[in-house]
């Protein structure tokens, strides 16, 4: 019998922090982390495009990295759970923290906001990474779900 050869692709995993484990910061608090997310928007597209990211954390909750998840129109981003969580695998996070803008300066969660957490922390806890917060930020502050008991 003749044995059959089949083209498959190597996947490889890799992840090399750029800085030591003191040098990253520790998420603390809802401020901590909406001061890291802040860090990382474009002032100029604040109040433009609506951008999802998320925060990878390790056990410590010191910060892994941010990941620019997607960016989307003035009303409304596209979020594709996979995403989230391969890179969130890859970096081996114990949590994250979601964020995304209102360009409209809205603090408030939409309905879509709300099942998108939910959604998410559900994903998460298959995969024993916590969501430990989805942070909402505009140009002139930000609303934290666990601050406001929806986490």
């Amino acid at each position: 019998m003749e044995k059959q050869v089949f083209k498959v692709s190597e996947i490889e995993i890799s992840y090399r922090p750029a800085f030591k484990l003191s040098e990253k910061p520790k998420v603390t608090s809802s401020r901590i982390a909406y001061s890291i997310f802040d860090q990382s928007w474009d002032r100029n597209r604040m109040e433009l495009l609506e951008e999802f990211k998320v925060m990878l954390l390790n056990r410590q909750n010191r910060v892994l990295g941010v990941l620019n998840v997607a960016q989307g129109g003035l009303s409304e981003v596209m979020v594709d759970p996979k995403v989230i969580y391969s890179a969130t695998l890859r970096a081996f996070a114990s949590g994250i923290i979601l964020s995304h803008n209102h360009p409209s300066s809205e603090l408030k969660p939409s309905d879509a906001d709300i099942k998108l957490t939910r959604r998410l922390s559900e994903g998460g806890k298959l995969l024993g990474i916590e969501v430990l917060d989805h942070i909402i930020i505009s140009a002139y502050g930000f609303y934290s779900f666990m601050d406001e008991g929806m986490m």
